[in-house]
């Protein structure tokens, strides 16, 4: 977004991170130009089911909601905390396609909703996920011209392999640039068929050779003054364990790939971060933006309280400086500052599973979280 002041060249460089956005479903109902409410999920029939299920928990959503709205709180926190690029997992066609694929669970948001990303400042969307062709290939191509319309970069998924494997080069103000490499793995629920082909739109998927493609690729692009980041999304929704191959693949990343953030996703709450070689590695930022309020189940993950991670990498070395999160907690489909009890609770919980992987995690006098490691 590069709000802030130029800054000297090799100067600190501060990523905004979070983990899955999804605006569709019942946030797509509440803003202004609501898609289809028709589901073809086991247990719900129409999107307006989720608002219905928020409301009973939390109250009333006016309707339409401004595009700003569902960012809430976390829009200021953007603000004092300048970033130089806000980095989201966007979990949600943006599409009016009716194409739908064989599965469960469809996330759509209507495409004059779009506004919603940009009202939050949002610079990159990565698309290496297990919702982004729920409704078809059609459904994909719309989603990406409609957000480069937008203005906003993509990474992780495309017209074609080429494409999908493309990273998402985003200018800084001293000169350097972050760029973004999106991979997604089957482990996530992406099923295989959706993989990009030569003539084919599909996702950029993890496979056995893309390590060494990834090091090809970073030593072909990199320069003085950029940020390497990987953004992963792997694994399942439930469970604080970091499996031993993501671990592996995350070092690899930094090893042989030359990447100096590790931004991985798809668990439904934050999970443990590890600092390997100076190099952050989050293994699950959690999800941050959804419609779950009121679904029940999970109560112990507490999947309405959320993190906005603020990462600052010294690029002359793609080294963490500094890293400090800012806890909301998800009421009335709009992310809210978290209370101080619910804060101490993410940090306890993050701390715990932190200490796993050599690193912990403090509170601030202003109520965020701090990493702290070595």
């Amino acid at each position: 977004m590069n709000t802030g002041a130029s800054k000297e060249f090799f100067g600190p460089v501060t990523l905004c991170l979070c983990g899955d956005v999804m605006t569709g479903r019942g946030l797509d109902q509440v803003l202004p130009h609501p898609s289809d409410p028709r589901l073809y999920e086991p247990h719900a029939h129409s999107a307006l089911h989720y608002v219905e299920l928020a409301e009973r928990r939390n109250g009333a959503i006016a309707r339409p909601a401004a595009f700003s709205y569902p960012w809430g709180d976390a829009l200021a926190a953007v603000e004092g905390a300048r970033p130089d690029a806000w980095i989201a997992n966007l979990e949600t066609a943006v599409t009016t396609s009716d194409d739908r694929a064989p599965k469960g669970i469809h996330y759509r948001m209507h495409p004059e909703n779009a506004p919603c990303l940009t009202a939050a400042g949002i610079d990159c969307c990565v698309l290496a996920n297990n919702h982004v062709l729920d409704w078809g290939r059609a459904g994909l191509r719309e989603t990406l011209e409609t957000l480069r319309a937008r203005g906003l970069r993509t990474a992780g998924a495309g017209r074609d392999v080429a494409e999908a494997e493309a990273p998402a080069l985003l200018p800084l103000a001293g000169g350097g640039r972050v760029i973004v490499f999106s991979f997604g793995s089957v482990t996530s629920g992406i099923p295989r068929e959706w993989a990009a082909g030569r003539n084919r739109p599909g996702v950029n998927l993890l496979g056995g050779r893309t390590v060494a493609q990834i090091a090809a690729n970073v030593r072909r692009l990199k320069r003085p003054g950029d940020v390497v980041v990987a953004s992963v999304h792997w694994g399942g929704n439930w469970g604080y364990e970091v499996p031993g191959e993501h671990r592996e693949l995350a070092r690899r990343l930094v090893d042989e790939g030359g990447v100096d953030v590790v931004h991985g996703h798809s668990s439904h709450h934050p999970k443990g971060i590890e600092i390997y070689r100076g190099r952050v590695l989050l293994y699950g930022c959690g999800d941050f933006l959804n419609d779950y309020e009121g679904i029940g189940g999970y109560e112990a993950y507490r999947g309405d309280l959320v993190l906005l991670y603020f990462a600052t990498v010294d690029p002359s070395k793609g080294e963490l400086v500094r890293l400090e999160m800012t806890p909301f907690r998800l009421a009335r489909f709009r992310l809210n500052r978290a209370s101080k009890v619910d804060a101490r609770w993410l940090q306890e919980t993050l701390h715990r599973e932190c200490a796993k992987l050599g690193t912990r995690v403090e509170a601030t006098a202003d109520g965020r979280l701090r990493l702290l490691w070595g």
